[in-house]
């Protein structure tokens, strides 16, 4: 057995042609999902970057390893105490260490460790080939070693090669000369000028005055994909296309990879998933470029796995999945054990039979930008914000991902029934953890007493200033408010 996980950072669903989206951004990955399951509603526990693949690798939710943050104790694992054994828990139960367990040689290639000093990440591998640039590789610059690494091993048997693309993620940095295949491409329908107009109007940290940070930065100026600000519906599209563009070279990239699978003859018989470690707003809840919020736009990930002589007929999966799900269902699959404290729960049968066995409910969480847990039920999702990480967030929203995938209309108050229906999800998935936690401490009331998310701590007074010194004096006295405490 053979399996390729290509892991694009910054990866949203809806921007992928086989999810729907009308731009052409990724004819290798939908040639692939015509062989493959798509699964729909596949979301990761925590997010962003260093929580995400920190639940994932661990199989355990970031309340559970103590990871829910980018900077402070919250971004470092829980420490094991007297009783941690030779090993730690990541090496001891995780997602590689199980499928080295398995028979696997495991491989990644990828930045990703260093870049957020994620050490205990590296857990189980065989081989690690950093490439070095944390984050900031092209997908030019991951590819050369990806492809060394086939060329010498692929006709191997039983291997697990992570590979990690990072164009999606800003500053958008295709090379100039791929150029611009979307210069033709209308934007989406629901970005029109009056929303853009709303939004101009508005505040908080990668929004579009100041879509860099909190205003003031330059670095953006080495990257002409994006703009200083995004003051326009022109300035709208031009940043659109360089996200789009991004996943267009990463895609072409993976062609690369297929094409050199293909040579060494082992194409058809290597599973291939594609995924992410979040998602990306575009101009959702005012943030552009980034991923802030426990929301669907940044929470929800691509999901498609290719597995030769199972998937030859596509089909979608509209079950409710956590990431680690699967990754406790490709550990069952390729002959392993799932460890005992994973809260992934495999659905091997079902995905042999080509079943949808999900969950009720998910609940999903961010602490690197606000404080936020949501609940992901039925056709909704409802935002708890503990801390709005100074962003226009109200404590209680509720959308209609149906009628309303891009988040503009709070239901909150028109239907408190299923307000109280997500808050009791709540309650009781935070008591579940409680009860299967070796610690003491919910992580997220961490983050709080320390002063909030690392990317928005200590920001505020600051930002307010910033807020009076471009005409918005009323909005900064609205934040001031929200914030007297900190002030």
């Amino acid at each position: 057995m053979r399996i390729l996980y290509l892991d694009l950072d910054s990866l949203r669903p809806d921007h992928l042609g086989c999810y729907g989206y009308r731009r052409n951004t990724s004819p290798n990955i939908d040639t692939l999902a015509g062989q493959a399951t798509r699964f729909d509603n596949c979301y990761a526990t925590d997010t962003p970057c260093l929580p995400s693949r920190s639940a994932l690798w661990s199989g355990r939710c970031g309340f559970h390893t103590g990871v829910v943050n980018h900077g402070g104790v919250a971004a470092q694992p829980f420490i094991e105490g007297p009783d941690r054994g030779f090993r730690d828990l990541f090496d001891a139960t995780g997602w590689m260490s199980a499928l080295r367990r398995a028979g696997f040689k495991t491989v990644t290639v990828s930045p990703f460790g260093e870049r957020h000093a994620a050490w205990h990440w590296y857990a189980g591998y065989n081989e690690i080939y950093n490439t070095g640039k944390g984050g900031m590789e092209r997908a030019d610059e991951i590819t050369p070693p990806t492809l060394d690494w086939i060329k010498r091993n692929a006709r191997n048997d039983n291997w697990f090669l992570h590979v990690n693309y990072w164009d999606p993620h800003t500053p958008y940095r295709t090379p100039a000369e791929f150029g611009n295949p979307f210069a033709g491409d209308p934007l989406p329908d629901w970005l029109t000028e009056d929303v853009w107009q709303s939004m101009w109007a508005g505040y908080g940290p990668h929004s579009p005055q100041e879509p860099h940070g909190f205003g003031g930065e330059t670095f953006y100026q080495d990257y002409p994909r994006v703009p200083a600000q995004i003051d326009s519906i022109a300035a709208v599209k031009q940043w659109l296309d360089g996200y789009d563009v991004g996943v267009r070279y990463a895609d072409e990239h993976i062609g690369q990879l297929l094409n050199a699978l293909a040579d060494e003859g082992v194409l058809n018989e290597t599973i291939i998933i594609v995924s992410a470690d979040h998602g990306e707003n575009l101009g959702e809840l005012n943030v552009w470029g980034d991923h802030q919020t426990a929301d669907e736009i940044t929470c929800r990930v691509p999901l498609i796995v290719r597995w030769p002589g199972l998937t030859d007929q596509p089909r979608v999966d509209r079950a409710l999945h956590y990431h680690f799900d699967w990754a406790a269902t490709l550990i069952e699959m390729a002959g392993g054990r799932v460890p005992d404290n994973w809260d992934g729960l495999p659905f091997t049968q079902a995905f042999r039979q080509g079943r949808e066995a999900g969950r009720d409910y998910l609940v999903v969480s961010q602490n690197a930008w606000a404080c936020q847990r949501s609940v992901r039920f039925d056709d909704y999702i409802c935002l708890r914000t503990y801390h709005d990480g100074y962003k226009m967030l109200e404590p209680v929203m509720l959308f209609n991902l149906i009628d309303d995938p891009h988040e503009q209309q709070n239901l909150a108050e028109v239907r408190p029934d299923l307000v109280d229906t997500a808050m009791t999800m709540l309650t009781g998935w935070c008591h579940a953890m409680a009860a299967t936690s070796q610690h003491q401490v919910d992580p997220m009331v961490t983050v709080l007493r320390e002063g909030g998310s690392f990317h928005t701590r200590g920001q505020l007074p600051a930002y307010l200033a910033h807020l009076r010194a471009t005409g918005r004096a009323h909005l900064a006295d609205v934040l001031a408010a929200r914030h007297a405490d900190e002030l």
